[in-house]
């Protein structure tokens, strides 16, 4: 039978209850057990694929398609598994297909009403994702007392009393502030947070304190008075110099106890391994600088899985990841070399829209020109075809139809007939809405013997990596490309061209997909990790 843990959050948001979550799976998955997680997101939205990355963060797509929170990457990156899109939902999802089923006559002229469609409809979903699993970890996202947050919590308690006590566990992640002016760590904030969730019927097992200064041992015996918690239970998560320490504090802190004993069962995690990664995290023997250009460098959380991934690359080779954020505009004013000359290595990441797209293709120039490495990703891998078209090919007009749909060489188009994940054909044109139009998710490709992909790669013949974009690479220049020297170096099943890479060039590869989205701790992403070890011995 599947055990759950629910973590909530109180006092104010952006607590850690992603990382808090992600780290007691950890624990447990480090511990030989089946775990698995799942992120609840209050929301209207029916899922973050359309909201702006300054609104929301990076959205993270899942191996099965599906356009998730963030913190779904997490997830994958502690717990080295493949999630899917049972791993998220929000309340849009669930009011989606409630009404969806009452259009069809599912509820037999019921009156629909919060409890109990909505509220068994929330049930139903943490029921399915937890299934076949020893443990699943549910993060609901909010703030206790939040208005869009209640049938969720009202969910929680109802799964209480449906399973077996020793198979439900609620984790509260709270606040301890302290007032310089008072010389004072306060805890009335989190005795409020707590006496909400109990007025609502949720009493927590366990609270997550976050604190900028170490919590006396008679601070945390009157929050367990207080909160009515067991004294070992009240677990310290001060600022840790990696997310990936966490795990490692939470041990410390005495976080086995409470959880073995609340579950009757032995939890004995191996973190070997894991603790020599922090280690090579924290205390590298090397370094080197990347210059990550980009245009949403306001909320670097959009590149969040990419800039892990730079920090599982550097872990595994024992390296600190220097990133010099280099905003694109500021090169198409000052020139690639004023702004990225320092740097030992160029990434330039996905990305939608026109804006900073030339000061993008000035960074690929200097990169190619120079023999600097390169790795470009999505959006980065479009515009070093664009970019070699124009200053090798001598086609000054090529271009991306998503940036001039009347451009005479289109490097880069839309095919107006894909067959997705499912077998579906979808059919667009460049005023197609982005929702629902992107090819997404998990796609195979076949990577060219003696190329940089394949040494990257290994032996197998097919590869998947994730993908989030809507224009492909135009097969019609292929020729072209490849007697000026850029080789076309993988290609899906489909034909479609997924990586190239350039004959005469100590390392600078594009790749269509995304590799950040499969990268973890354990497990680096290998065009990443070949990255990393280009820049290396390229200095």
């Amino acid at each position: 039978m599947t055990r759950y843990i629910f973590v909530t959050g109180g006092v104010l948001s952006s607590l850690g209850k992603g990382i808090t979550s992600a780290s007691i799976a950890t624990i447990l998955k480090q511990s030989g057990l089946n775990v698995s997680m799942l992120k609840i997101d209050p929301y209207l939205n029916v899922d973050p694929g359309t909201m702006s990355p300054l609104e929301h963060g990076e959205v993270f797509v899942t191996a099965d398609g599906a356009e998730t929170d963030l913190d779904i990457g997490h997830y994958e990156r502690f717990i080295d598994a493949t999630l899917g899109a049972k791993n998220n939902f929000t309340t849009g999802q669930v009011y989606q297909s409630v009404l969806r089923r009452e259009r069809k006559g599912g509820y037999l002229g019921q009156t629909i009403q919060v409890i109990p469609h909505i509220v068994d409809e929330i049930k139903d979903r943490i029921k399915k994702a937890g299934k076949e699993h020893d443990f699943l970890i549910v993060e609901l996202g909010g703030t206790v007392g939040d208005i869009e947050g209640l049938p969720f919590m009202e969910a929680i308690r109802e799964l209480k009393h449906e399973l077996d006590d020793d198979n439900t566990m609620n984790i509260h992640v709270t606040l301890i502030p302290y007032l310089a002016a008072a010389g004072e760590l306060k805890t009335k904030p989190a005795q409020h947070g707590v006496q909400e969730l109990r007025r609502i019927g949720i009493t927590p097992h366990m609270l997550v304190c976050r604190t900028e200064r170490p919590l006396p041992k008679d601070l945390k015996r009157k929050l367990a008075m207080f909160c009515d918690v067991n004294a070992n239970a009240v677990i310290e998560a001060s600022d840790a110099a990696s997310i990936y320490q966490v795990p490692l504090n939470f041990i410390k802190e005495g976080i086995l106890s409470p959880l073995s004993n609340h579950f009757n069962i032995k939890i004995k995690p191996n973190m070997q391994k894991w603790e020599t990664l922090v280690k090579h995290i924290v205390l590298p023997q090397d370094e080197l600088t990347i210059a990550f250009v980009g245009k949403y460098l306001d909320l670097k959380e959009s590149y969040k899985s990419l800039t892990e991934a730079l920090v599982h690359a550097g872990a595994n080779l024992n390296t600190k990841i220097n990133i010099t954020w280099c905003d694109s505009e500021r090169i198409e004013v000052l020139g690639a070399y004023e702004v990225i000359g320092a740097c030992d290595a160029v990434l330039v990441a996905g990305g939608f829209g026109n804006r900073g797209i030339e000061g993008k293709l000035k960074a690929i120039q200097y990169a190619r020109e120079n023999e600097i490495v390169y790795l470009g990703i999505c959006l980065g891998m479009q515009l070093a075809v664009i970019e070699y078209a124009r200053n090798v090919l001598g086609l000054e007009d090529s271009n991306s139809i998503e940036f001039n749909e009347n451009t005479t060489n289109p490097l880069i188009y839309l095919i107006d007939e894909f067959i997705d994940q499912s077998g579906d054909t979808q059919l667009r044109t460049h005023k197609s809405p982005m929702g629902g139009t992107m090819r997404l998710g998990e796609y195979p490709f076949i990577p060219k013997e003696g190329t940089k992909i394949k040494k990257a790669y290994g032996n197998n013949e097919t590869y998947f990596e994730r993908h989030r974009h809507r224009y492909e690479m135009n097969p019609f220049y292929k020729t072209d490309l490849e007697n000026a020297g850029m080789i076309i170096s993988g290609a899906s099943s489909y034909g479609l061209i997924e990586t190239v890479e350039l004959k005469d060039h100590p390392w600078f590869v594009g790749v269509q997909f995304h590799p950040e989205f499969t990268s973890h701790l354990e497990s680096p992403n290998p065009i990443i990790l070949e990255f990393i070890k280009a820049a290396s011995n390229n200095r």
